[in-house]
């Protein structure tokens, strides 16, 4: 089993501790494909990259697209009630050209 350290906005990182957000969105890129079931994500909360939060990978959900990805899944994992601005706001991180090269993962996560 692997630690993997990943960045995330204050957002996310809220809903996640809270237990609110149960899937997190990244490109299938060669980072996330290190990921297993089982492996440990800490979260370090931006922008102050002070405050960490330790996950457990509970879950890999492989799509081509992010809407392939949020059309199979209820909304309110990803910590949103709303598709439209979750699409939106995946697309301020990733370009539709990343999305083509690698896909989308959701990696399902429980909170240690």
């Amino acid at each position: 089993m692997q630690n993997h350290l990943m960045k995330l906005n204050s957002d996310s990182f809220d809903k996640i501790k809270e237990g609110s957000k149960i899937i997190e969105v990244r490109l299938f890129d060669e980072k996330r494909k290190l990921i297993d079931l089982g492996d440990t994500i800490t979260f370090q909360r931006e922008p102050e990259k002070t405050k960490l939060l330790e996950t457990s990978v509970i879950g890999l959900l492989r799509f081509n697209t992010f809407e392939d990805l949020i059309n199979d899944h209820p909304t309110i994992s990803f910590g949103s009630d709303n598709k439209e601005e979750l699409l939106n706001t995946i697309r301020k991180y990733y370009s539709s050209e990343q999305e083509k090269q690698y896909g989308a993962l959701g990696i399902r996560i429980k909170v240690k």
